[in-house]
């Protein structure tokens, strides 16, 4: 299932970073680029298929992670 992930920065900086992928990759970089549980991907994933709008807030992600999927890191 494909799906837009926007990113954005914390405490309202400007900056947001959207990027096309699908639902699969996109529970793959989390679980490796995030500290996020099981249950909580478990879950997201159920929202990615039943609403419009699925939401994580406050996760953070590795640099390495965000450099892969081309979000420049300072």
């Amino acid at each position: 299932m494909p799906v837009s992930l926007t990113l954005r920065p914390s405490r309202g900086l400007p900056g947001d970073f959207t990027c096309s992928t699908d639902c699969d990759q996109l529970l793959a970089l989390l679980r490796r680029g995030t500290s996020l549980s099981l249950q909580t991907l478990k879950q997201f994933r159920e929202e990615l298929k039943t609403r419009k709008k699925a939401r994580l807030l406050a996760v953070e992600i590795k640099d390495a992670v965000l450099t892969e999927i081309g979000y420049f890191v300072d």
